[in-house]
């Protein structure tokens, strides 16, 4: 079929996973949302708007835009805060880059990922090179959402690839195909080549490395190449998710897909995503929240002999590495509990300015953090989050106990509209250096008018600075 056009690529009915998510993908409109997830998709995407314009700090970020000007020309799309324009493919690397650089970006903690942060830059992309009503944005967002985190859900297994980048690919091809108004034939062949193209190791989670936040970038680029050979006439695989070298063989040990395909249309996994409060790992805002509270019981730095945290295994597997010798790498530092358990402990919270040089080499930080631990509870299920508890033995023999049944964020205990405003406008000022209310003004209330926009390429321009 190579050489054919898109419209050779006959329906046929949906047998396999892949077409069965397709069907959903192409069959949604933004009546068949309900409320809560339409809120889902405005709230996240302000969310990841905010963090993508604070992570243009990364130490890395200027590295990534260097790197993707030589990519090719054109002038499509634009870049968070710093405004280069692109070909959308590369704006959306780079979004996607910044996006996750702080570790600052939402979660789906069944799901174990960050299902808007490919999604978000595709659709800003897409939407400022071709033209985007708020509606098809909508959608195409949260059917994008349904596919990342229903593929993070149906595992069942620790993680071992790095899900924002592998799950959060077929998220990307289900937004962009289903804003381009592909079948749902063409979306299934899409998702063929979204696992030609999957990638993302834990590996650069286990060392701190900005390869971590590149996975995503490059799921962002990946979904515009998915597309495109679909439209081409180019077929994929049709078993792409349940085949025997599928997704889920290949990428995960344990699976039970079949509760997330009968869900699909009755769950909007939009609606259960988390807000981050913190800039870094999601596993340690535990810890930081229980150190707050162990705080308000008089625990302070001075009077600590030993911190235990106990969690499930996974927060262990995740940020439960011991802090280590200066020079502390930024990445390391952002998924290191003992050092945002310190940092929350000497001053009460952890921000966006607490990863500079001299933070990360602190002598007292790096010596609180060596008197904490994380150990693992007797949880069994491989992407707990909860219950967690933490004891504080004080030097002078007293014991201080605290326990979370939900971290703060999730939709059970979701930071408040003032929260979450307030989150937004501290990245804008860390982004461009200082705060803009006329801008971050307009940027909230075209997220709060999301649904209604004709034009969606309006928050693109506003993210690069541009008060138009």
């Amino acid at each position: 079929m190579s050489g054919q056009s898109s419209e050779s690529i006959q329906a046929r009915a949906p047998h396999t996973a892949a077409q069965k998510l397709a069907l959903h993908v192409a069959s949604t409109t933004l009546a068949t949302l309900p409320p809560e997830a339409v809120q889902a998709v405005r709230n996240f995407t302000l969310d990841l708007i905010g963090v993508g314009i604070a992570g243009t700090r990364s130490p890395y970020a200027e590295g990534v835009r260097q790197a993707a000007a030589k990519w090719g020309s054109g002038a499509e799309a634009h870049v968070f805060a710093t405004g280069e324009a692109l070909p959308a493919p590369h704006a959306a690397f780079v979004n996607a880059f910044q996006a996750h650089a702080l570790e600052f970006d939402c979660v789906h903690e069944g799901a174990v990922l960050h299902p808007f942060t490919v999604v978000i830059p595709v659709l800003l992309a897409e939407a400022q090179r071709t033209g985007l009503t708020g509606a098809r944005f909508v959608s195409a967002a949260a059917v994008g959402v349904d596919v990342a985190a229903g593929l993070g859900v149906a595992a069942k297994s620790q993680i071992r690839f790095f899900r924002p980048a592998t799950c959060g690919l077929f998220g990307a091809v289900a937004a962009l195909a289903h804003a381009r108004g592909l079948n749902a034939d063409q979306t299934a062949h899409a998702f063929g080549y979204a696992l030609a193209f999957a990638s993302g190791t834990m590996q650069a989670h286990v060392e701190g490395t900005p390869a971590l936040a590149a996975s995503v970038a490059g799921a962002a680029r990946s979904a515009f190449v998915a597309v495109d050979l679909v439209e081409a006439g180019l077929p994929g695989p049709m078993a792409s998710i349940d085949g025997p070298f599928g997704y889920l063989s290949l990428f995960e040990l344990e699976t039970a897909l079949e509760p997330v395909l009968a869900s699909l249309g009755q769950t909007w996994r939009a609606a259960e995503v988390s807000w981050k409060p913190f800039p870094s790992g999601r596993a340690s805002h535990g810890g930081i929240d229980m150190i707050q509270q162990l705080v308000s019981l008089g625990l302070s730095a001075d009077n600590l002999e030993h911190l235990t945290i106990s969690a499930p295994p996974l927060i262990h597997h995740l940020v439960g590495r011991p802090i280590a010798a200066p020079p502390l790498e930024v990445n390391y530092a952002r998924l290191c509990l003992p050092y945002v358990g310190a940092i929350a402990l000497t001053k009460g919270d952890v921000g966006l300015t607490d990863f500079t040089p001299d933070r990360l080499n602190d002598a007292a930080i790096h010596q609180l953090a060596a008197r904490m631990q994380v150990v693992v509870n007797d949880v069994a299920e491989a992407s707990a989050f909860v219950p967690q508890s933490a004891r504080a033995l004080l030097k002078d023999g007293r014991v201080l106990e605290v326990g979370i049944e939900r971290l703060l964020g999730t939709p059970q205990r979701p930071l408040s509209r003032e929260a979450h405003l307030a989150k937004f406008r501290a990245c804008c000022a860390f982004g461009f250096g200082d705060a803009n209310p006329a801008l971050e003004d307009a940027l909230i209330a075209a997220a709060d008018q999301l649904p209604e926009l004709t034009d969606v390429g309006l928050l693109g321009r506003l993210a690069a600075g541009t008060l138009s």
